[in-house]
């Protein structure tokens, strides 16, 4: 079970969790696409669409660097055009851009609110939109998407109503599309369209620089778990495995995995919980130790 000659177009590729998935594919010579907005080098941030790209090709895949804002529409119909020209089409999408910000309604500026919204939510669907006739063509085609179960409890809502809204409009995209796309494609076959989620949090540079620095990062699981998770979601039948709201340990789990130390960014500190994580999902035996 392979992803080697498999296309992937991955927004915010350029770091963390979508490099790292980009990175995972790689190593089984797969194409990647680098959707990402950082070109040049950013004082805050590491890593560009280039490096990313260097990355995969040394972890033995070819990648395409493309700048694209998801918010700009003829940028991303261009990406997954030059994507599909370059490897001779796409199998696979991973939504992952998004913004974020903690604030609660009254200090949410309404601009700040129309990023969210227009990355997570409307970005995540129209990427989706536009990738449709090109997943169609695919012999297993994934969407996937790095959003959270659909939990709809007011503790998630409270304390940053817009970016939980903004966020959950990426999970409604799966549940919709999950069932728009049954069904279709070569033979019928469907396009799957699943979501990944952490149950702790990630070392990604939102992690450091927006949510509790290095402290926090030293309480985090590495991105490898959501890229280990997302490979074996690609590797899944798309007619039958779909509409999924996968945390990541507990998917792993079911994979067979059972050693998650690994993925661990300091032994012994005790992991710090992620967003959106139902009560109703309870860890793995000994994921959490």
């Amino acid at each position: 079970m392979s992803l080697q000659g498999k296309t992937l177009f991955i927004t915010g590729a350029s770091r963390g969790i979508g490099l790292a998935i980009g990175l995972r594919a790689a190593r089984d010579g797969a194409n990647v696409a680098i959707a990402a907005k950082t070109a040049e080098p950013h004082p805050k941030l590491e890593g560009t669409i280039f490096t990313a790209a260097e990355a995969i090709e040394r972890e033995g895949g070819r990648a395409l660097p493309l700048t694209v804002d998801v918010r700009d529409e003829d940028a991303v119909k261009d990406a997954l055009d030059r994507t599909a020209k370059e490897f001779g089409g796409i199998d696979i999408v991973v939504n992952n851009a998004s913004a974020i910000s903690l604030s609660n309604t009254p200090k949410t500026e309404m601009k700040r609110f129309d990023l969210m919204h227009q990355i997570n939510a409307r970005g995540t669907y129209m990427v989706s939109k536009y990738a449709i006739p090109y997943l169609e063509k695919a012999k297993n085609p994934h969407i996937l998407m790095l959003s959270p179960p659909l939990d709809m409890a007011e503790r998630w809502f409270a304390p940053h109503l817009a970016y939980t809204m903004a966020k959950f409009g990426m999970s409604l995209c799966v549940l919709g599309l999950a069932g728009e796309l049954r069904g279709k494609g070569i033979g019928g076959r469907g396009i799957a369209v699943n979501a990944l989620w952490p149950r702790t949090t990630i070392a990604t540079a939102a992690v450091q620089n927006l949510l509790g620095g290095d402290a926090l990062m030293q309480a985090s699981r590495r991105p490898e778990i959501m890229a280990d998770a997302a490979h074996a979601v690609f590797l899944k039948d798309a007619k039958t495995f779909s509409g999924r709201f996968l945390i990541d340990d507990s998917f792993l789990a079911e994979e067979g995995v059972t050693d998650f130390s690994k993925y661990r960014v300091t032994a012994g500190i005790p992991l710090a919980p992620d967003f959106f994580v139902p009560e109703t999902s309870v860890a793995p035996p000994g994921a959490l130790d």
